[in-house]
């Protein structure tokens, strides 16, 4: 129990550092950095929509430089580019009875 309770305080120390580092560059996103910050402790994809000004490619580019192993792609949306084109959308195969991507 105590090595799980090392391990986590480990990687909240480091969680905070990053957003530490990030904060150095913006000011006035703390949601929105905890919230991509949340993500990537999960292993998940993040998709940033919002209105221009908002350091949306700062942050990232901040996270990129921040963090080990991290992959910067930007994608320019368009007025008819769907988040589902990016990320695709779920279809049920009826007669294989299961979801596919």
């Amino acid at each position: 129990m105590e090595d799980l309770s090392k391990k986590i305080k480990e990687h909240n120390d480091k969680l905070k550092e990053v957003k530490r580092e990030v904060q150095k560059g913006i000011v006035g996103q703390g949601k929105v950095i905890d919230s991509v910050l949340k993500c990537l402790a999960c292993n998940g994809h993040v998709l940033l929509e919002s209105v221009p000004g908002l350091a949306k490619t700062l942050l990232v580019r901040l996270l990129t430089e921040t963090v080990d192993r991290a992959k910067f792609q930007r994608i320019q949306f368009t007025p008819d580019l769907l988040p589902s084109d990016i990320i695709g959308v779920t279809v049920y195969e009826e007669k294989r009875g299961f979801y596919t991507i």
